[in-house]
């Protein structure tokens, strides 16, 4: 045996994975806090599997018109065109963007920057928003960690997450720099959504309030993430591949970009567009619409640039985890059975949590297909 080889050995050997998870989870600072201590190599907890790493090179092939691809849908025009533009968009890879959605571009500037604010407080300000448990409503519906599946995930992805669940939080327990503009964030996000959500009912030949009715957007949680630099961005990812449990996402992304799509095999940059706000279908969706709609699988890069990249996600999903969701009767039939079984969407969300974002192909909604 080598040298070489015996010192990776020895080293693999004295590897402690849950000692170095604790470690950096009771530091409260979340990847920035590694980052303003200087570090040069990032920790191997952050190292993700070269199978991974390969998949997401940035040499990967890329298919060409990545804006034909995922289109850039006018919120403003004629609506049985609108219509059809985001049912074909949903249908094929479950993304869009959308302008003239309503929503103030200064403001959706502003967002960006308080939410990057906040990520750069001082630690003693900051660390007292941190906390672990992700499932439950603690500190007023406010939080603030990095990797919610940090225990639970093969390796940790270079980002960190202030958490906000806009349906049930305390406006009190709001961090000052940002308070103001989540409110007003959460009210037009409220309304896209379920403008949106009518456009796509109708896309599905529904009544326009069909999924309204549902109640399945009803309730709405926030993130927004914070992608500081990354030293060795060749050994980790900002998320991996992966599909959202809900129904719907709203993303707000800085000029930076770092998000992809997946079709067909080939990795479609979402390219930022300033005043643009990205849609994508979730798994409650793509299981309500039968599978006419798509859940879309994406990931993000980690953020080789030295400014930090930001985005603002909101995810809307069913007010009652307990009622049972499924293909609408509306759309099975002898011709095209139903692909999903009944769920609870408490169900969808257990096995996410359970799972974490395992990578690619393995992903929640295959456990309730047919």
């Amino acid at each position: 045996m080598s040298t070489n080889t015996a010192n990776i050995n020895s080293s693999l050997a004295n590897y402690d994975r849950r000692k170095e998870l604790e470690e950096f989870d009771n530091t409260k600072l979340g990847v920035k806090g590694l980052v303003d201590s200087g570090i040069t190599q990032i920790p191997r907890i952050f190292h993700h599997p070269l199978d991974t790493l390969f998949h997401l090179s940035r040499g990967t092939q890329q298919v060409d018109s990545d804006h034909d691809l995922i289109p850039v849908i006018d919120l403003s025009g004629w609506q049985p065109k609108i219509v059809k533009q985001i049912r074909d968009a949903a249908a094929k890879l479950g993304f869009f963007q959308v302008i003239n959605h309503g929503v103030s571009v200064p403001m959706l500037d502003h967002l960006i920057d308080v939410i990057k604010s906040f990520h750069e407080l001082p630690p003693e300000e900051k660390i007292p928003h941190y906390r672990r448990d992700t499932t439950t409503c603690c500190s007023g519906g406010v939080g603030f960690y990095s990797n919610f599946d940090l225990f639970q995930s093969d390796a940790a992805s270079w980002r960190d997450t202030l958490e906000v669940r806009l349906d049930h939080f305390d406006t009190k327990s709001l961090p000052d720099v940002c308070r103001k503009e989540v409110i007003e964030w959460d009210e037009e996000a409220k309304q896209l959504g379920l403008r949106l959500m009518r456009l796509l009912s109708e896309g599905l030949g529904l009544s326009k309030n069909r999924l309204e009715e549902m109640s399945c957007i009803r309730r709405r949680l926030m993130v927004g993430q914070y992608y500081p630099h990354c030293p060795e961005p060749d050994k980790t990812v900002g998320i991996t591949a992966h599909t959202d449990l809900e129904t719907l996402t709203i993303l707000l992304q800085d000029e930076k970009g770092g998000l992809q799509v997946n079709f067909q095999g080939e990795w479609v940059d979402v390219k930022p567009v300033h005043g643009a706000l990205v849609i994508s279908i979730g798994d409650t969706l793509q299981m309500i619409s039968n599978g006419e709609y798509k859940s879309g699988e994406h990931r993000v890069f980690a953020n080789d640039q030295r400014e930090p990249r930001v985005s603002v996600a909101v995810f809307f999903d069913p007010a009652i985890s307990e009622d049972v969701y499924g293909p609408l009767p509306e759309l099975v039939s002898s011709e095209k059975p139903a692909l999903y079984q009944q769920f609870k969407f408490s169900d969808v969300l257990e096995k996410g949590l359970d799972t974490g974002l395992e990578g690619e192909g393995n992903y929640t909604i295959n456990y309730f297909r047919l």
